[in-house]
């Protein structure tokens, strides 16, 4: 059989067009199409639970199913339920932040009008109106706080449902992608479909941890420089931490804000450095250690990755576009024609590169993932 080979310009021609392709309907089925992978991501990280309750505890297929969601929402619902409260709370102290928030910027424009001799009034006029609209409005941060963690009861309940139908029919549909090949291939692609299996539950448990440690460390930083809703405001961090660059940067924001209103302005300060200790730990010790290397993307896919996914799906798009790229950069490495884009995405060849290894007692060695 003859194989026809077509022009580099045809060849990237038709790449374009498919990759337009792709965008507008994955666009176009927003509503579907995340719900979808958010399913998909944890029910990879239920297919050991699922498997445990059918081989050890002869539980049949739709059981172990129903007993993954059930596991699956008490975890949710425990979360939830402590981002109620706190958010609670942080709801009703909202009129004493502002009454907080005006008095320390009302002190901090008077020492710099007699330090400096500057006449603050004019130039702090403006920001002072916006902070003022910012803090009175009693819904703005509260609103935002559920917007970034919910698009909707709708996107919820399709998750839901498509949890238990990937978890009940994920043999159909792995024996539908290995029939999808010729022959020949079945075995390669099979070996493809299991290492991206493992390696998303990997990429997926590192970052439920990372999340976690995040989450603790920044929440015991904020409780010893004595800013308010330290809890809150820690798990906030560990979450928005999922969003590369963008999050570290947002959750900082919020909780100078909060630093700002509860305590002193050197406190904002405080609170900048223990952000960069808390990101300098996490890049340089829990994203190796924990999540790995092998599945991290540069920097530059990052960004572009964030932009494309708010732009196709929201702020869901955000956090699901990282978990979306490291799946398609292990897809690419499988594959030898597209092999070079799984470098493009990643960050460099670092095979050559030794492992780190950390020993913590005799019987402890933490050691750098792959």
């Amino acid at each position: 059989m003859k194989v026809l080979k077509l022009p580099f310009i045809a060849n990237l021609a038709m790449a374009l067009v498919s990759l337009i392709a792709v965008g507008y309907l994955l666009w176009l089925g927003q509503s579907i199409m995340a719900p979808f992978f958010l399913a998909f991501l944890l029910a990879m990280l239920f297919v050991p639970f699922a498997d445990f309750l059918e081989r050890q505890c002869r539980f049949p297929r739709s059981v172990s199913s129903l007993g993954s969601l059930l596991v699956m929402i008490v975890l949710l619902g425990g979360l939830g339920y402590f981002f109620g409260t706190q958010l609670s709370d942080f709801s009703k102290d909202i009129p004493q932040l502002q009454n907080q928030f005006n008095t320390v910027f009302h002190q901090l424009q008077d020492w710099i009008s007699y330090t400096f001799h500057v006449n603050a009034e004019k130039q702090f006029d403006y920001l002072n109106q916006v902070m003022d609209k910012l803090l009175s409005s009693s819904g703005l941060i509260l609103g935002v706080t559920l917007g970034i963690f919910s698009t909707g009861i709708g996107f919820f309940f399709f998750a839901l449902l498509f949890f238990i139908f990937i978890l009940n029919y994920r043999k159909v549909l792995n024996n539908f992608i290995v029939n999808v090949f010729a022959d020949k291939h079945r075995t390669q692609v099979q070996e493809a479909i299991s290492e991206i299996q493992a390696m998303t539950r990997s990429y997926i448990t590192g970052v439920c941890i990372q999340i976690c440690l995040v989450s603790i460390l920044t929440s015991v930083i904020l409780s010893l420089l004595g800013v308010e809703y330290a809890l809150l405001l820690g798990l906030l961090t560990g979450l928005l931490n999922v969003i590369p660059y963008i999050g570290i940067i947002i959750s900082l924001i919020i909780s100078c804000l909060i630093a700002f209103a509860t305590a002193t302005p050197v406190t904002c300060l405080y609170v900048i450095f223990g952000y960069i200790g808390v990101h300098a730990i996490d890049g340089n010790i829990i994203m190796p250690f924990v999540v790995g290397s092998k599945v991290k993307i540069n920097a530059l896919f990052s960004f572009i990755g964030i932009i494309v996914g708010e732009q196709l799906w929201g702020i869901s798009g955000m956090f699901l576009c990282i978990p979306a790229l490291a799946i398609i950069k292990i897809i690419f490495e499988r594959v030898d024609g597209i092999r070079p884009w799984a470098l493009l995405l990643g960050e460099g060849d670092k095979e050559h590169k030794k492992k780190r290894r950390v020993k913590i007692s005799k019987k402890i060695t933490l050691e750098e993932k792959e």
